[in-house]
């Protein structure tokens, strides 16, 4: 601008000093003036422009070199989405942005065969609470399908929108590939650093590192039991505070950015209140959950990067109820304490936990564990009622660079749960030991492999509505277990 100014104010002076000269000054002089300030104006132009060289000519297949650049540039959404989350990725340039680039289309989706490969006599038919393919005449099942719009509507409003297109819908015994809302919320920053935020909408609830963790960047294929039990869907709608100091913000960008599975960006504190009933449901009652959540990101001397924190939640849940023959004698029948039976206003539920990550460096190490009591059917198998609850996770993985042109996450988990699975109906009093041995491998940014073998001594939590046929036996067994993920 300045340059704009200084080039006129010439032209100016230069054009005024011209014509007062013109009456006085012979014309050879006056000839030369025109000259020096033609030639002077010239450079202050070429100082002004900015020196840029012709555009090249497009090269044949350049469309398709734009695709391949496109395609190198794809990998797990999370990598992308932390910048949003991210102060200094925000302000690493200085161009401003158009419209449409503040935003971004991601996805990924993951296909699925299991095979339960033995048995226990007297075993309960193969069941996992948390992949219905588990179970008898289930091949191949697209577990996750999601496509996910999100980026900053401007400097105080970021948006994060999560269907979910392999949704299974309530009630139905051969459904799916339904529609469904996972996430959909919108964060109100206080200030442009993104330090104070407000989440208003349906998301995830600040409850278990695991449960934060996004299943396109978690190991194991499954969530364990004894933290993901505390919340349905791992989300639900209500609104949440969280702080985040930048060096925090950083610290959760380069946990992803470095490939060493965070969690996230779910602030350093974050407390909030909630519906309860879980994402995706139909709140059952007056009363709101409230949770708050506390993790210190830290970094050891030699570079080691590890998360310590705590979480609790309170509130009442409702139970939904299915008819079952109490211990498999007489009638069907529903367990009193449940909403059909009456009891619209729930049953006390709480939980308080810690969690322990130590980042693959290249060797990791992560443990939750969480106490409580909450909903539960009583041993009578008649009635839901308060009971304690316990149960978390240990798990140890390595990670080995680039072996066979991707990397490899080695890892062994064992889960535990005692306590009702306040998810399922009538809310089944549940013993899960379980024993998880895995690799997942990153063939490259777009395509996972992951294999498993699950030694598993659980809970079947299905309601069985045949008289003198009990429910809720335990599925002893061994499954055999694949996943393929495609990111995009």
């Amino acid at each position: 601008m300045a340059f704009r100014i200084r080039l006129w104010l010439l032209i100016f002076l230069q054009a005024g000093t011209i014509s007062i000269v013109h009456a006085q000054t012979p014309p050879m002089e006056m000839l030369e003036r025109l000259h020096e300030a033609e030639a002077t104006i010239a450079e202050l132009k070429a100082r002004l422009e900015p020196q840029s060289s012709p555009e090249p000519e497009p090269e044949p297949g350049h469309f398709f070199g734009l695709l391949g650049e496109r395609w190198r540039s794809v990998g797990d959404p999370e990598l992308e989405l932390i910048n949003y989350h991210t102060s200094s990725a925000m302000q690493a340039t200085d161009i401003p942005k158009k419209w449409y680039d503040r935003y971004s289309v991601r996805g990924y989706t993951q296909f699925r065969i299991n095979q339960s490969i033995w048995e226990d006599d007297g075993s309960a038919l193969p069941h996992h609470t948390a992949d219905r393919s588990v179970s008898p005449n289930q091949n191949f099942i697209i577990r996750r399908a999601r496509v996910i719009l999100a980026g900053d509507v401007s400097e105080h409003m970021y948006i994060y929108l999560q269907p979910d297109f392999a949704a299974t819908t309530p009630g139905s015994s051969d459904g799916t590939h339904f529609v469904q809302i996972r996430d959909w919320y919108a964060d109100l920053c206080v200030d442009t650093d993104k330090v104070f935020r407000f989440r208003l909408g349906q998301s995830k609830v600040p409850y278990g590192w695991e449960n934060l963790q996004s299943s396109s960047n978690r190991i194991p294929l499954d969530r364990s039991d004894g933290i993901n039990s505390a919340v349905r869907n791992e989300r639900d709608l209500g609104l949440f505070f969280y702080w985040t100091p930048e060096p925090a913000q950083d610290f959760f960008k380069e946990v992803l950015d470095r490939g060493l599975k965070g969690s996230g960006n779910y602030g350093v504190f974050g407390i909030g209140a909630y519906n309860g009933q879980g994402g995706s449901l139909l709140e059952q009652n007056d009363n709101l959950h409230v949770v708050g959540r506390l993790t210190l990101p830290l970094c050891l001397f030699d570079g080691q990067l590890f998360e310590v924190g705590a979480q609790a939640y309170t509130g009442k849940y409702t139970v939904l109820s299915s008819l079952i023959s109490p211990l498999g004698s007489g009638t069907p029948a529903r367990p009193a304490g449940t909403l059909e039976m009456g009891n619209a206003a729930g049953i006390l539920d709480q939980r308080v936990g810690g969690t322990f990550v130590w980042y693959p460096q290249p060797l990791g190490f992560q443990a939750e564990w969480n106490v409580g009591r909450g909903p539960s059917l009583n041993d009578d198998q008649t009635e839901v009622v308060v009971r304690p609850l316990k149960g978390g996770y240990v798990m140890t993985m390595l990670r080995l660079d680039d072996p066979w042109g991707g990397d490899l996450f080695p890892f062994v988990r064992w889960g535990y749960f005692q306590g009702g699975y306040k998810p399922e109906r009538n809310s089944p009093y549940s013993s899960i030991d379980e024993w998880e041995l895995g690799c997942e491998w990153q063939i490259n940014p777009q395509m996972e492999l992951t294999a498993m073998y699950t030694i598993t001594d659980r809970t079947n939590t299905t309601a069985i509505n045949q008289r003198d046929v009990q429910s809720y036996g335990q599925y002893d067994g061994q499954i055999l277990r694949f996943q393929f993920q495609i990111n995009y």
